[in-house]
């Protein structure tokens, strides 16, 4: 009878789709790469930031962006658990910075550039989950200045100053965008793979 409740309650479940693996190297990274799907960038129709819902809430008056500061810096400084002060090393441009007021939580794939890759599809919850990610490489503590400067382009577009980085670049850029299955364009997918040429 035990047995055959199991194998009921088994017949009744719904598969749910697993997540797509991380690269843990060069060969996975470039692997995922080829697995992206090409495409036209999107319509920005429709777009607002606030379909991303970020910086949620992470204790008492603190939110993913204190928590981003405090895991990314040294010397972290806290009132409470808000960042106050501390020293932040920005990969971007080699900038060292001592001001929590000059350092911008980067979103890897810009959250306009993922609305362009699929993510206008997605509820509000399921965007949030991507803005506020702290399992991917998506969410980085750069200066203010370089984050600017990259907007919402994409690689192909905008690449780090300093060329050191472009190897851990591209392969954060393609785990994201592999992990929550948004597409590149053409373009986008060529840079990727001439910025992988310097790992």
């Amino acid at each position: 009878m035990l047995l055959g409740l199991l194998a009921l309650g088994a017949a009744a479940c719904t598969p749910v789709e697993s997540p797509a693996p991380e690269p843990s190297g060069p060969a996975d990274t470039q692997a995922q790469l080829a697995e992206l799907t090409v495409a036209s960038a999107g319509s920005m129709r429709g777009y607002s930031r606030e379909h991303f819902p970020h910086w949620r809430n992470a204790g008492k008056n603190c939110d993913v962006r204190d928590t981003v500061l405090q895991r990314d810096g040294t010397g972290i400084k806290l009132s409470g658990c808000n960042v106050v002060g501390g020293r932040w090393s920005s990969r971007y441009d080699k900038r060292t910075l001592a001001d929590p007021s000059d350092v911008d939580i980067d979103h890897m794939v810009p959250l306009a550039n993922a609305w362009r890759s699929g993510a206008d599809e997605w509820d509000d919850d399921k965007r949030g989950d991507f803005a506020n990610d702290l399992d991917r490489p998506q969410l980085l503590a750069v200066s203010a200045s370089s984050n600017r400067s990259k907007g919402d382009q994409d690689p192909s577009q905008w690449k780090p100053s300093n060329r050191d980085d472009w190897c851990q670049y591209a392969e954060d850029w393609i785990a994201v965008k592999h992990y929550w299955r948004l597409s590149v364009t053409s373009d986008e997918k060529a840079a990727l793979d001439d910025m992988l040429g310097s790992c």
